[in-house]
């Protein structure tokens, strides 16, 4: 379109006012905040997979104090028995984030995953995050099967015995700013349970709209 076609004649005010709605609109045409993504038929361990064969929940959630967001998954055989091991992506699903964001956590993936709930046919969806990746082997905007191979075990370069650091949240606005929602059952699930109910889905084929964008940049990382 030719801007230059609205805005002629008359003030330069209305000749702004229309170059900003012009800008304003065309912008909005080409920004989406959603992708389509297909539906999970289930939900896997992301060690050992399908069913965490050779490892153990060392830690689990804990939304007392002191917390613990989610499970650590470790080895039989202890130690850093497990580093470089594979770490699967639990459900069909899209990276929103695979960063390197030192401190605490390392090498960190979340993955969005759509799934419709039996008990009440919605759609719903949740993030799952991996941590104290050694490797990651996605990324950003990468759709991704249900057990396919996003990373390996890591120990943030030593800082922690080789495990994995895995987390499921109902509430896709957290992001890394787990200070950001209270600590509760409403905002995090118990990711064993969560992956138990949910072990099998019904398979459907036809994608649905997964909202992006929905959490804050952290160290400087954007999230898809």
């Amino acid at each position: 379109m030719d801007c230059g076609a609205m805005t002629h004649g008359g003030s330069n005010f209305p000749k702004l006012l229309l170059l900003l709605l012009f800008t304003l609109f065309s912008g909005a045409m080409c920004v989406s905040a959603q992708v389509k993504v297909n539906l999970a038929d289930g939900f896997d361990f992301p060690v050992g997979k399908p069913d965490a064969s050779g490892y153990y929940k060392a830690r689990g959630l804990r939304l007392g104090s002191p917390q613990h967001f989610g499970e650590d998954w470790n080895g039989r055989s202890g130690g850093d028995s497990d580093l470089g091991d594979p770490v699967y992506n639990i459900g069909e699903g899209i990276v929103t984030f695979a960063y390197d964001v030192a401190q605490g956590w390392g090498n960190v993936v979340i993955i969005r995953h759509a799934y419709r709930d039996p008990a009440n046919g919605q759609v719903k969806y949740c993030d799952a995050l991996y941590g104290h990746l050694q490797k990651i082997m996605t990324t950003v905007g990468s759709k991704v099967k249900r057990g396919q191979q996003i990373g390996t075990i890591g120990s943030n370069r030593g800082m922690y015995p080789a495990h994995l650091h895995f987390e499921i949240r109902h509430n896709i606005t957290i992001g890394m700013q787990r200070s950001s929602v209270p600590a509760t059952l409403q905002h995090w699930a118990d990711p064993t349970q969560f992956i138990n109910k949910y072990r099998r889905l019904n398979r459907e084929w036809r994608a649905v709209e997964v909202p992006t964008r929905t959490y804050q940049e952290y160290a400087g990382r954007k999230g898809l």
